[in-house]
């Protein structure tokens, strides 16, 4: 068994509350939750698997992990990951710059100075989040992914102290799910075929999510794969490979969050709109949806 504890350094301002809210209302229950301003998950690594937890340090101006895992695990990859989930690292003063000059985010920003574009810790698992959050709310993906785990994740204990009980399995990997019968879970067939064909794809090319593709390419790859549209492969650039240019044209909060007194733009205006956003579209897309969530 391995325990160690990060200190994650953070560019301030940093809106941890905002973030630890959207991780929380998307938690799987099974792997993840939010509890008193701190975040759980389980994982796995090269290494291992474990369970670890996140807060924010008296003054803001770091984040402190505690991981424990059984097999051993790498704080370096560790580290790694938690900075990715957490954006720590954003150049703040530069997206504020780009987006601050758009009468669209100008007042978005201001409301909310820090926020970050919440990463995830495996892009696997967050491509099948997004495909089981195709056309239905956030509340009902979450179920469906919570049966998902409840169905096809592994067991995972020994977390550090006070671990709650809502985060008891790890994620399904690709070879779980490869053959699973996905249907049981209340699945769509579609949806079914397309995680089970990820899957498939994931097995056969371990680099189908290697990071330092370009945000085209990533987009053209995932979009060949059965039920993986522009809105899909556009979250899982933005979310699960650190794309900070990603754009999902097509979704609805960002389009209602860009209506004016003269309609609701097209996809294709939306597009028009965030080009003078780049290279930081990802953030103008963060700021419309919780925009749109608070309206």
């Amino acid at each position: 068994m391995t325990d160690f504890d990060l200190a994650l350094p953070v560019r301030r301002p940093y809106d941890w509350e905002t973030l630890l809210g959207f991780l929380g209302s998307r938690a799987i229950r099974g792997v993840e939750t939010v509890e008193a301003g701190r975040y759980w998950r389980s994982f796995r690594t090269g290494g291992g698997a474990g369970i670890l937890s996140v807060s924010i340090a008296e003054g803001g101006d770091a984040l402190l992990a505690t991981v424990r895992c059984r097999g051993g695990a790498d704080d370096g990859e560790v580290g790694a990951r938690l900075r990715h989930v957490f954006d720590t690292e954003a150049d703040i003063d530069a997206i504020h710059r780009r987006l601050g000059r758009d009468a669209h985010l100008s007042g978005h920003l201001r409301a909310r100075p820090g926020l970050r574009v919440p990463g995830a810790w495996d892009p696997f698992e967050l491509a099948v989040r997004a495909i089981l959050g195709q056309q239905v709310s956030v509340a009902a993906a979450r179920t469906l992914a919570g049966r998902l785990v409840a169905a096809h994740g592994e067991p995972v204990a020994d977390g550090p102290a006070g671990t709650p009980d809502a985060v008891s399995h790890l994620f399904p990997s690709a070879g779980a799910l490869a053959g699973a019968d996905l249907g049981s879970i209340g699945l769509p067939r579609a949806r079914a075929r397309a995680i089970s064909a990820l899957a498939a794809a994931c097995l056969a090319d371990p680099d189908l999510f290697r990071p330092a593709a370009s945000l085209e390419e990533t987009v053209e790859r995932l979009c060949r794969l059965p039920g993986i549209g522009p809105w899909t492969a556009h979250y899982v650039a933005m979310r699960g490979l650190g794309h900070r240019d990603a754009f999902p044209a097509s979704d609805l909060g960002v389009l209602r969050a860009l209506e004016t007194a003269q309609g609701r733009p097209t996809p294709q205006e939306a597009t028009r709109i965030a080009e003078a956003w780049r290279p930081w579209r990802a953030y103008g897309v963060l700021h419309l949806w919780l925009g749109d969530a608070a309206a």
